[in-house]
């Protein structure tokens, strides 16, 4: 008898004098599902929630598209996956990845990737079956985007319209205050030490706790602090025992390394960082990395703008300037006394997301210098503009995107002024595509042999393969379907496990036909074990977080 935890598929009922619509092929008939419950066929029928801001019914020349750079079909779903192929019976837990999914109001499109309000996908395993939702996350920007049919906060690129001079002032004023500042959390989902789960962007209210198993957003993440600010890390570092983060500071160029213990909202600070550029503002910095006995805060020449914070139009890079010659800089913090051990002078650099770091020693154990592996996009701020959503909707065919690499910084602690920047394999082995990364997380902060990633097959408008990475050997594994994009590769390690990569790899896949499916690879060999498919394709999305099964 299967368990209550499977019940059969359903569609989420319409919330109360809120019509409910039927998700029609384009021959006008409703969509019907087929899932396999216990080897008896029922049937999966999708619910569409009518909204002001409603997500579109994909018919006619746009039905059987890529969906992977359209707004989601609905603003919710659940229901059971039919698998083809084993899951593995030890994976047991919740899957959960966010991103932007929806990328329009009405008939206006939004710009950019990092525009969309935040869509949360959640896919659970238990005793190889799989049963998955998505919804909305009920952000005051989305909540007032549904209400008001328009923008109403500053998102990546877009900002509200004003209705005259002087609502454009006072909505300057309410962006010092950061009240007129996104809290769309449409970036990362974590799960703190004490098991609570917070999706996060890049403005510190947008810090949301939701309910990872109704996907139910819970309400603003409240630090109980005095320290401020508007931004942080949209990628803290997060352990069994604690929450590391950096808050940029605009003001007085620099950076402060704050730490939250488990169960607690309070941050404390560790250290605080001077900026080094001739430029005075600090450098982007949407992650960062951590050893077992160190901080690794970047320092890159693309730096915040307060002058392009403040337009009313995006400029080239957005809210960044691209400052070559002001220098690029990797500090090195103690986390046992906040001090600064190294700061170091290194080739411009230009990354997103950070891999991993280690401490290097001698034959004494001393430790000698610090390794940190970034996705490394050879200085070139293109990939910006590569993810505007008209560029990633009209791929022709041609090889433009970017190059990027396993960026391998090499920081001595010796107190000398330079530090290394290198490829730390050849970025053929992976099509010189190379961002969306994961690990081990058993290794993080420690000497590592493997990395997951979405890799490149040429030609290609963005990362379309995934890749394991072979540190050691300096290879690479690559998995790839024609005319699909893979979202971020996330590893979970088997329980028990004594080898790095004894595990899987879990990606949600947007197919060329319009479908989608939760895609299960062994973690050694990269071979694929399974595909779990949704009822239709699923908007891409960026990171994710594993949620083990409560004992």
């Amino acid at each position: 008898m299967a368990s209550a935890f499977f019940a059969s598929p359903k569609s989420v009922a319409s919330p109360p004098n809120m019509p409910r619509c039927a998700l029609l092929n384009p021959a006008g008939e409703r969509r019907r599902r087929d899932s396999v419950k216990a080897g008896v066929a029922t049937e999966v029928t999708p619910s569409v929630i009518d909204d002001p801001v409603r997500p579109p019914v994909v018919t006619g020349r746009e039905a059987g598209k890529l969906a992977a750079w359209r707004s989601v079909r609905q603003e919710r779903w659940q229901g059971e996956m039919p698998v083809e192929g084993d899951i593995p019976r030890w994976l047991s837990g919740t899957y959960l990845r966010n991103g932007p999914g929806l990328w329009n109001i009405d008939d206006y499109d939004f710009r950019h990737l990092f525009d969309g309000y935040a869509t949360l996908v959640r896919v659970r395993f238990e005793q190889g079956r799989a049963v998955a939702a998505h919804r909305q996350i009920e952000s005051e920007a989305y909540k007032a985007a549904r209400k008001n049919r328009r923008v109403c906060y500053r998102e990546f690129s877009e900002v509200p319209k004003p209705a005259s001079f002087l609502s454009y002032v006072g909505e300057l004023a309410s962006l010092f205050s950061g009240v007129s500042l996104t809290d769309n959390s449409n970036t990362g989902v974590v799960m703190l030490g004490d098991g609570r789960v917070v999706c996060l962007t890049e403005t510190i209210k947008g810090s949301i706790q939701i309910d990872p198993d109704t996907l139910e957003t819970l309400g603003r993440f409240e630090y109980e602090d005095k320290l401020g600010g508007l931004i942080h890390s949209a990628h803290p570092i997060v352990t069994e025992s604690d929450f590391l983060t950096l808050l940029p500071d605009l003001l007085r160029p620099g950076y402060l390394v704050v730490r939250m213990e488990a169960g607690s909202n309070e941050r404390k600070v560790l250290g605080r960082v001077k900026c080094r550029g001739s430029v005075p503002a600090p450098g982007w910095v949407h992650s960062f990395a951590a050893t077992d006995h160190f901080v690794v805060v970047p320092e890159m020449p693309l730096r915040y703008c307060v002058q392009n914070l403040l337009r009313a139009e995006p400029t080239p890079l957005y809210k960044f300037e691209w400052h070559p010659n002001s220098g690029s800089y990797v500090h090195i913090m103690s986390k046992a006394t906040g001090n600064i051990v190294a700061s170091v002078e290194v080739p411009p650099y230009v990354t997103f997301h950070f891999i991993n770091a280690y401490e290097e020693v001698d034959a004494e154990g001393r430790i000698t210098g610090i390794i940190a592996d970034c996705c490394e996009h050879y200085a070139n701020t293109d990939i910006l503009e590569m993810l505007r959503l008209q560029n990633l909707r009209s791929f022709a065919g041609h090889d433009v995107l970017p190059d990027a690499r396993v960026g391998r910084f090499r920081i001595p602690l010796d107190g000398s002024p330079q530090g290394e920047l290198e490829a730390a394999l050849d970025p053929e082995e992976h099509g010189r595509g190379m961002d969306m990364c994961s690990i081990n997380p058993t290794y993080l902060g420690k000497k590592y042999r493997y990395a997951y990633a979405c890799g490149a097959r040429r030609p290609c408008n963005f990362p379309n393969t995934l890749t394991k990475i072979d540190l050691v050997e300096k290879k690479a594994k690559n998995w790839h379907q024609e005319g699909a994009v893979p979202s971020e590769p996330f590893f979970v390690a088997r329980p028990g496990a004594t080898e790095e990569d004894d595990g899987v790899v879990i990606s949600i896949v947007s197919d060329k036909n319009g479908e989608g499916y939760a895609l299960v690879l062994d973690g050694r060999s990269f071979e694929e074990l399974a595909r779990a498919k949704f009822p239709y394709g699923l908007p891409y999305g960026l990171h994710g977080c594993w949620v083990p099964k409560k004992q």
